[in-house]
């Protein structure tokens, strides 16, 4: 008897453990809709920058007047508001937007809720941005990410961390700007480099780059990725202003290396599409998304697309970053650009929607919406 009570212990003891596993993250009501892991540049930093010795930051005023999570105060975004990974994750029902990794709270269970590891003035390479003094290249954004990987372990388990990073978490990855902006094209300190190497081969370092990095987030069981390629960058009211250009003219150089690199990366993930065992490769063609909406911006309720909100010089306010002493609109949504650099939050939003839920024109295979359920 005493045998067979023990038995029936045994067997409670086994049933509960098997089912905790079964039921493992699900049964935290707050991580049913996953996480956010973002990476990139000033486009989607949340305020990395902010612990940073760097001259690329946006924690001043008035950035961030329009966040409401922070009550108008800047939080180092670079923009009046939200950016697209936050609306992103709003939208897939994410509790909470994914904490800066160099921020103080990015500990214990906040990690499972997302983190941002982007930074202003960053580059998938490492070179990138070095105007800046210090930013976060790709390179380093994986490392920290490893770092997070680990602590996931640590707080669920090591087969329910797999589980979550899988199947539940994406991956978004907006990056390539700066390596033209802040790298190749900057005057006099790239001049060596784009002496010895053609925009090709230049263009076929940073997708090399580009694919190790993304391999090595798959090896540490990344599974869902967004990635977006290189916007018109010839068309920010930093490269109107500089090279005196009407409104709606554009720098063709920066646009014509972008759509080098855009077909270049459209081809790489592919490729990982093919190789990656399990992994889906989402491509968010920014370029033709942005380009439609500076175009046709009164359809979208925009009074401006080459005017910068906040900023100072020239005729489209395009010199001076964002600050303290710029001059600022008053129609902050109907300005396509709040910034010399980025979208405004209005902006933000409609590149948001078409990620999540748009045309295969601008995102395919699938939309964010669908990869998530996948």
């Amino acid at each position: 008897m005493a045998l067979n009570y023990s038995a029936f212990l045994a067997l409670l003891l086994f049933m509960i453990i098997i089912n905790l596993n079964s039921f493992g993250i699900c049964q935290d009501d707050d991580l049913k809709n996953g996480a956010s892991y973002i990476f990139g540049d000033s486009l989607v930093d949340a305020g990395n920058n902010n612990y940073l010795q760097t001259l690329s930051k946006a924690n001043i005023p008035p950035n961030g007047i329009d966040f409401q999570a922070s009550g108008g105060n800047p939080t180092g975004r670079y923009t009046n508001g939200r950016t697209i990974g936050d609306i992103v994750g709003e939208e897939l029902g994410q509790p909470h937007f994914a904490t800066p990794f160099m921020a103080p709270n990015c500990t214990g269970r906040a990690i499972l809720h997302g983190v941002n590891y982007a930074s202003g003035g960053g580059g998938i390479m490492n070179a990138t941005g070095r105007i800046f003094v210090n930013r976060l290249s790709m390179d380093i954004q994986v490392d920290y990410f490893n770092i997070t990987r680990k602590q996931i372990d640590k707080l669920l388990g090591a087969a329910n961390a797999k589980d979550y990073i899988t199947k539940k978490s994406i991956f978004s990855i907006t990056v390539g700007s700066n390596d033209f902006l802040n790298n190749y094209l900057l005057p006099v300190i790239s001049m060596g480099a784009r002496i010895t190497q053609s925009p090709d081969a230049f263009i076929v370092d940073l997708i090399n780059n580009l694919r190790g990095q993304l391999t090595r987030l798959y090896n540490l069981d990344a599974r869902k990725f967004i990635i977006g390629n290189v916007g018109p960058i010839g068309c920010i009211p930093y490269q109107k202003t500089i090279n005196q250009l009407s409104a709606n003219q554009c720098v063709e150089l920066p646009n014509k290396l972008a759509l080098q690199y855009n077909a270049r990366l459209k081809d790489l993930l592919a490729e990982l599409n093919d190789n990656l065992h399990g992994a889906t490769f989402v491509h968010a063609n920014v370029y033709d998304l942005v380009m439609e909406l500076m175009t046709n911006y009164e359809k979208y309720g925009f009074t401006t697309a080459s005017k910068a909100c906040c900023g100072n010089g020239g005729q489209f306010a395009g010199i001076i970053p964002c600050g303290p002493t710029s001059s600022m609109c008053s129609d902050r949504d109907k300005h396509v650009f709040w910034d010399p650099y980025h979208p405004s939050e209005a902006a933000n939003l409609i590149i948001a929607k078409q990620l999540l839920d748009g045309d295969p024109k601008y995102v395919s295979p699938v939309n964010l919406r669908q990869l998530r359920d996948l």
